[in-house]
């Protein structure tokens, strides 16, 4: 795979391969300090629309369970 920036990261969408659902954008992402990789995203939690007003936690996704990073999207397999 190449190396993907996080500004095209942050723009693509997230679905949840077990029910099609789309999750939102990728709005953070936590990362081994030692290693350098990557071990999960964050994707806002909560109404999309009102998002600044958002007291929802964000959908952590261990980086275990992303299936395909693509050119528009990142496909997931999460239970939510």
């Amino acid at each position: 795979m190449e190396n993907v920036l996080f500004s095209e990261l942050k723009c693509k969408d997230v679905i949840n391969t077990k029910n099609c659902k789309k999750l939102g954008k990728v709005c953070d992402l936590e990362f081994d300090p030692c290693s350098g990789c990557i071990c999960k995203i964050m994707v806002p939690g909560g109404n999309k629309i009102l998002n600044f007003l958002n007291c929802e936690p964000d959908i952590v996704i261990p980086f275990k369970d992303i299936c395909q990073i693509g050119p528009d999207i990142i496909l997931v397999d999460i239970h939510c």
